[in-house]
């Protein structure tokens, strides 16, 4: 079975790697802007690696070419910064997809899993789960969320011009793992947090909101869902979460801190003077895109993929928050660890209950 993965050195492609270099009878084929070096070790050197962008368009013969003889795509590669710039965000999260989509034609794949989100979900509620069936038309105010959305608009002509193509639509939780713990340090947090409070292991306080509940996912399971649905034959939306579903409670209970009130209206604009400032990496879209994206219920995978999380949302957030204070990484430029490591390993607190 040969597999190719774009945006295969990012967090969800490194732990898909993980998951599937060890598998005999499978051929990994990796396709990113950046490969990573020939020293890069396991699982990247069991990948047989092109240096692609999927945003240029000139690319697309060669993209054409390296899918021959492919079995399934799994296309992962999506850009969500520098979120100050959204037209280069947009050239690979929806030209990039474009072109990933006529090479896929071009080259006769016939099963394409697309790394999707509950971030592409309308507007929901808090108070319960909701299916795969409701509306994918995104967020209004988070850009990642329109992309999103739109990706899954497109999506819906693809499926519907090309039925022989077995289409996946992994919409997936945050993932959180300890090997992105530097990445995600760069991309979302810049030097809001003291770096003392990421030494500790603790976040003394976390803001609490009845609409700021999130849904998480631990990479490693999120990679075996990944797994299941290529090794199966089912097709379509598959939501994919961890229980618990994470508030401010929760997390400060979890991180050692103190849950604080506070309106969404005073988060954003603390946010966007942040971004503004430069001290903040991440869109003030993602305090609307929390608030906003409803919780969903995950029996579709349980049921069609018999998928079931090893790693409760609790576990993920520790594994996570371990990583970012000591600055973890990979060998993949995109999950390059940070150049002075701030420690070795954060001392765990058992899970709550």
């Amino acid at each position: 079975m040969r597999i190719a993965i774009t945006g295969a050195t990012g967090n969800v492609g490194t732990a898909l790697l993980r998951r599937l270099a060890d598998e005999p009878d499978i051929e990994l084929i990796g396709i990113a802007r950046r490969p990573p070096p020939p020293d890069a070790g396991h699982p990247y050197d069991r990948v047989r690696w092109h240096a692609l962008d999927l945003g240029e368009p000139d690319n697309v013969p060669r993209l054409t070419d390296v899918l021959h003889g492919v079995d399934a795509v799994v296309h992962l590669a999506w850009q969500i910064q520098p979120s100050h710039r959204r037209a280069l965000l947009r050239r690979t999260n929806l030209t990039g997809t474009r072109h990933l989509l006529h090479a896929i034609d071009g080259a006769g794949v016939t099963t394409l899993a697309y790394a999707s989100s509950i971030g592409a979900y309308a507007r929901g509620p808090k108070d319960r789960r909701v299916s795969e069936s409701w509306p994918a038309t995104g967020v209004g105010g988070s850009g990642d969320s329109t992309d999103k959305a739109a990706v899954e608009a497109l999506l819906d002509g693809v499926e519907h011009d090309h039925p022989e193509l077995r289409l996946i639509r992994m919409r997936q939780a945050l993932v959180f793992q300890r090997d992105a713990g530097a990445q995600i340090r760069r991309y979302f947090i810049g030097r809001v947090l003291p770096v003392s409070w990421l030494r500790s292991g603790r976040l003394p306080v976390v803001p609490r909101n009845k609409r700021l509940r999130a849904q998480v996912v631990h990479a490693d399971d999120l990679a075996e869902a990944y797994r299941l649905a290529l090794r199966g034959n089912a097709s379509g939306a598959f939501n994919i979460a961890a229980e618990p579903v994470l508030d401010g409670p929760v997390l400060a209970e979890n991180l050692g801190g103190r849950a604080i009130p506070m309106p969404i209206f005073l988060l954003r604009m603390l946010a966007k003077a942040a971004w503004r400032l430069r001290l903040l990496p991440t869109e003030p879209g993602w305090i609307d895109l929390t608030a906003g994206v409803p919780l969903v219920d995950c029996s579709r995978a349980e049921q069609e993929l018999g998928w079931r999380p090893r790693h409760d949302a609790r576990e993920a957030v520790r594994d996570l928050f371990d990583g970012i204070a000591v600055g973890a990484g990979t060998g993949s430029t995109a999950l390059r660890p940070e150049p002075r490591a701030m420690g070795q390993r954060l001392n765990r607190r058992p899970a709550p209950g």
